[in-house]
């Protein structure tokens, strides 16, 4: 699991944020956020610097660009 800001959150995920590299996402409680690569990967973030609406603005984000997510 990564433990980052979300800034650093965005920045590194920022190449791979489409449908050709994430096949899901997962939010879990208090700022974890699983992502599910097309490859097979997956990567776990603790966003830990952020409230609830910041992370739903993430997850909106995410949904807009055809990614699914679970809650």
């Amino acid at each position: 699991m990564k433990q980052c800001s979300l800034q650093d959150f965005m920045e590194e995920l920022k190449p791979w944020l489409d449908t050709d590299h994430i096949r899901s996402a997962e939010l879990s409680g208090s700022g974890r956020l699983t992502l599910y690569f097309l490859d097979g990967m997956k990567n776990v973030y603790q966003i830990d610097d952020c409230n609830e609406k910041q992370i739903g603005s993430v997850v909106n984000d995410l949904r807009k660009r055809g990614i699914m997510v679970k809650e």
